[in-house]
């Protein structure tokens, strides 16, 4: 007796749903082996797939993590591979054009108090903008609990993109959160009047702390800490001496990896090594009095995103180095540092073709990696068995 082709098909249908289904809610680990490096040959394994334009990564204090898609998801994806549902709790986000949910950080006390902070696109009436809210992630993981908006950025309103968005915290247990230009707007990077273009520092309330350079300044906001920024998507304090480094994309070239200091100026778009989308000139020059000279930068763009400076034992001779994703030219990114000078450059990953969202040290040393795509995955790299 012949089957019917509709069951047969309808079988089918519901085999690659459950398939689906089965990859998003517990992960799927695959090798790729085949990875040249400085240090060796390195191994790629794919801890979980079928992500939503992943776009941060944040270790808890028991060794799984917290995964932002950009739709507006929060998950937590266990080191092996285990993908739980979307958190409840999560606000509605603006998933237009670059925007959407952002980065997660996890607070220093977090085994304590439970306590994490995520940023993401925000809208209203007329365009979108970048609010930080604070959380606790309760004892069950299934939902976050006391979520409260503490900071929405103030300006002109993006129509979907620049959003920056990194999060991390200092010592003293305040934030420090990058905003984008939004993009139509870039000659108010240089404004103090408003928060765009700006890095700003922020108690966990959401006010501004004591020592803020502009605080008490008329029409400066308070909590400005830097200013001349486009879209930075790359923060990290440095583990060794303390200072906030940030990487940010330029236009075509000019992306720039930077030391920040207090209340300086980083240009744009008044300087920069970039030029329009369209090909026209954006900048006076490439250096003025008064604002400040990137680290390094990259012409032409390689879009960088993610960052982390390695102090981990898997990769002795990457100690001390700088890691960035990159999207446009879809790799890896090493820099090695002597002091604040970046020495050298090695691009790693290339043939895997992935556009690296971000970049993290796992708390077992191994490098964990975000692709950002319709079909995202969590990669840890790690040196290849021999």
């Amino acid at each position: 007796m012949k089957t019917p082709v509709g069951l047969v098909t309808a079988a089918l249908t519901v085999a690659i749903l459950l398939a689906v289904s089965f990859l998003i809610a517990t992960g799927t680990r695959g090798e790729q082996p085949g990875f040249d490096s400085s240090a060796g040959e390195l191994e790629v394994r794919t801890i979980a797939r079928g992500l939503v334009n992943p776009w941060a990564l944040a270790f808890l204090s028991d060794g799984t993590m917290l995964v932002t898609e950009r739709p507006g998801r929060m998950r937590i994806v266990t080191a092996e591979g285990q993908v739980s549902p979307p958190l409840k709790g999560v606000p509605e986000v603006w998933a237009s054009g670059q925007g959407g949910l952002l980065d997660v950080a996890v607070d220093k006390s977090f085994a304590q108090n439970r306590t994490l902070y995520f940023c993401y696109a925000e809208r209203t009436e007329g365009g979108g903008r970048t609010a930080i809210a604070r959380a606790k992630l309760d004892d069950g993981k299934g939902r976050l609990d006391d979520v409260k908006v503490i900071f929405r950025q103030q300006g002109p309103l993006s129509s979907g993109n620049h959003y920056g968005c990194r999060i991390v915290q200092a010592d003293d247990g305040n934030l420090f959160v990058t905003l984008g230009d939004h993009f139509a707007h870039r000659d108010q990077a240089q404004s103090l009047g408003n928060h765009l273009g700006k890095v700003i520092r922020i108690a966990p309330d959401g006010s501004a702390p004591s020592g803020n350079p502009f605080a008490g300044r008329a029409g400066a906001k308070p909590e400005i800490w830097s200013y001349g920024h486009r879209n930075a998507q790359s923060l990290a304090i440095h583990p060794a001496t303390g200072e906030l480094w940030e990487i940010e994309h330029g236009p075509r070239g000019g992306d720039e990896v930077n030391l920040i200091d207090k209340g300086k100026n980083y240009g744009w778009p008044v300087i920069g090594y970039g030029i329009d989308y369209s090909g026209a000139k954006i900048h006076d020059g490439t250096a003025k009095d008064g604002m400040e000279q990137p680290l390094k930068y990259w012409v032409p763009s390689i879009a960088p995103s993610g960052m982390a400076f390695y102090t981990g034992k898997l990769f002795p001779k990457w100690n001390g180095s700088l890691f960035t994703g990159a999207l446009r030219s879809a790799m890896l990114v090493r820099l090695t540092l002597n002091g604040n000078a970046v020495t050298s450059e090695e691009r790693l990953l290339q043939n895997l073709h992935e556009r690296i969202r971000d970049v993290r040290q796992g708390p077992d040393g191994a490098l964990w990696l975000l692709t950002d795509s319709s079909n995202g995955r969590v990669l840890r790299v790690a040196p290849a068995a021999k």
